[in-house]
């Protein structure tokens, strides 16, 4: 009877091995975007679960920055306004792109904790609102930009101009109603 038993147990664990071997080789992980793998959390032979974050991927294809403008330097941009990036890393080079979006709201409005003035102080604090910005950078270019580096970037907004006289014109039409 214990002999019959063990080749059960025996019978069980080879189909629980060949299946966990099925499962294996129709296991596929994809990513998101292409790029390269800049931070890896697993190793060989770990245990890993649905939606876990897995390693943080380096787009390689379109290279940006996330910019963050004070409030005061926003009122004349525009998506699709031209953008020259100073890189530290490369002082001599001046990078091109171009202002891909701007976030609809201030980077504290969406910070994890909101800084709060509790302390009855009523100083205004000038907020910073972040500001993508698409690179236009080649294959040798993109081997040197890599996230983190320090950098300048200067929008150019004069053709922006009409739109604040059309914002004026608006203001003044709401006010007369």
């Amino acid at each position: 009877a214990q002999a019959g038993q063990s080749a059960a147990q025996i019978t069980a664990a080879q189909a629980q091995r060949k299946a966990a071997s099925v499962d294996l080789d129709t296991t596929r992980i994809t990513a998101p975007i292409g790029g390269k793998i800049g931070n890896s959390t697993v190793r060989v032979g770990q245990f890993v679960q649905p939606g876990q974050r897995l390693m943080t991927i380096v787009p390689t294809e379109a290279i940006y920055v996330e910019a963050n403008f004070k409030e005061t330097q926003i009122g004349l941009m525009r998506a699709g306004q031209p953008v020259t990036v100073h890189v530290d890393a490369l002082p001599d080079v001046d990078f091109h792109g171009t202002v891909e979006s701007i976030t609809p709201g201030t980077g504290a409005n969406f910070s994890l904790i909101p800084p709060q003035n509790a302390t009855g102080n009523f100083t205004k604090i000038v907020q910073r609102v972040p500001v993508r910005i698409r690179i236009n950078a080649g294959p040798e270019s993109r081997k040197v930009l890599v996230p983190g580096l320090s950098l300048t970037v200067e929008v150019d907004t004069r053709a922006a101009k009409s739109s604040l006289d059309a914002i004026r014109k608006e203001q003044e039409q709401v006010a007369a109603k």
